[in-house]
């Protein structure tokens, strides 16, 4: 079986750490590249996936909220499973409440009396 050695990344490096630290440089870059594609890739679906899994809280946790007049960790409760990532927040005077996921989308929905929960327009 043939070896594989990691000439280049010695040739100027001291024995020891010098060599270590070369080798975690050249992994890290790697990750990085590979996150890089990855989003490339996957990053517009992950966008919209976002806003519908925002826009789908907002609306749920606003009837939760100001319909049957639960907490915002009860309306968590009812949340579809890998939705854990949606954060809420509620606006108890406008009678609003904002779903985000954190640096990708946020969505709100706001109580009309006669109308119940209403999403805003999506912006795309």
């Amino acid at each position: 079986m043939a070896s594989f050695k990691l000439t280049w990344l010695r040739e100027s490096a001291a024995p020891g750490r010098g060599v270590r630290l070369r080798i975690v440089l050249v992994l890290l870059g790697l990750g990085v590249i590979a996150a890089l594609v990855l989003g490339l890739w996957k990053g517009p679906r992950l966008a919209k996936d976002a806003l519908t899994g925002a826009a789908f809280g907002a609306r749920i946790a606003c009837s939760c909220r100001f319909v049957e007049g639960r907490t915002l960790d009860q309306c968590k409760s009812d949340f579809e499973p890998g939705m854990s990532m949606v954060m809420l927040s509620a606006d108890e005077g406008a009678k609003s409440v904002t779903a985000r996921v954190p640096l990708i989308a946020a969505q709100t929905a706001t109580f009309r009396p006669g109308e119940g929960c209403v999403l805003e327009k999506w912006e795309q």
